[in-house]
């Protein structure tokens, strides 16, 4: 990989405080340097054609569209952001390009590797949960060497309900047993997220607690307790992604 080829960073946040403060979050844990990336908006009908060889990798983020929803409720933004985005799958594990997507971008991960992605089992309410690594995800560059359990904030209403057929489940949680998967050697989805810090979280709480992710009145008990929490392992595991992509 080069390390002059920018990062293409995909966001569908139609919030712009949140959108922002994701998008400076990817740089600041990633390490990237503003002028290696190359922003989309996706829920804002950005849906430009892009050649994946000039990237040296693809970032997803979060939001609050759901794969699962159905298509009749679904805003002409969302489907038109979903075939953008399955189209880029496509050639992303045809070609086994990096690709690291976070919440949302393990949701359409596994939705495009067939496997059912759904609100039925395994969503998490917004905070911090315990992450567990897999004896496989042990032995995986983005995480040998890290504690085999460590803390991440998560908030997610659908869920992977299985492992994709091929893939490699990385990471599990109590409440959610898909939590990070490799196809390939090179494509990685997270549940939780790689970039989400204490300032952020309160961040999106703000922006989305009338989404359903949790009681609007638990707000700021939620930002409280995240304050106390020590959010160290998922930002090691974007850098990683990212010092992999340059080497």
């Amino acid at each position: 990989m080069s390390t002059t080829k920018p990062f293409l960073i995909v966001q569908l946040r139609p919030e712009d405080a949140a959108s922002d403060d994701e998008y400076r979050a990817f740089l600041r844990y990633g390490n990237i340097a503003p002028e290696r990336a190359h922003r989309v908006r996706i829920e804002h009908g950005e849906v430009p054609e892009v050649d994946l060889s000039t990237y040296a990798g693809v970032l997803v983020g979060g939001g609050p569209y759901n794969v699962s929803d159905p298509e009749e409720k679904k805003s002409d933004a969302q489907r038109r952001a979903e075939a953008w985005l399955m189209a880029l799958l496509d050639t992303i594990v045809a070609r086994d390009i990096p690709y690291l997507g976070s919440c949302y971008g393990l949701g359409v991960l596994g939705y495009h590797e067939g496997v059912q992605v759904s609100k039925e089992r395994y969503g998490e309410g917004a905070g911090a949960v315990t992450i567990e690594v897999t004896d496989e995800g042990a032995s995986d560059p983005l995480l040998t060497g890290l504690p085999r359990t460590f803390r991440a904030f998560t908030g997610h209403k659908e869920a992977c309900q299985a492992v994709p057929l091929g893939a490699v489940c990385l990471a599990r949680s109590e409440a959610c047993p898909v939590q990070m998967i490799r196809v390939g050697k090179w494509v990685y989805g997270v549940q939780f997220h790689t970039e989400l810090d204490h300032a952020g979280l309160e961040v999106r709480v703000n922006a989305y607690k009338h989404m359903g992710y949790f009681p609007p009145e638990e707000g700021d008990s939620l930002i409280a307790r995240a304050r106390t929490e020590e959010i160290r392992v998922p930002m090691e595991v974007l850098q990683r992604f990212v010092e992999r992509c340059d080497v």
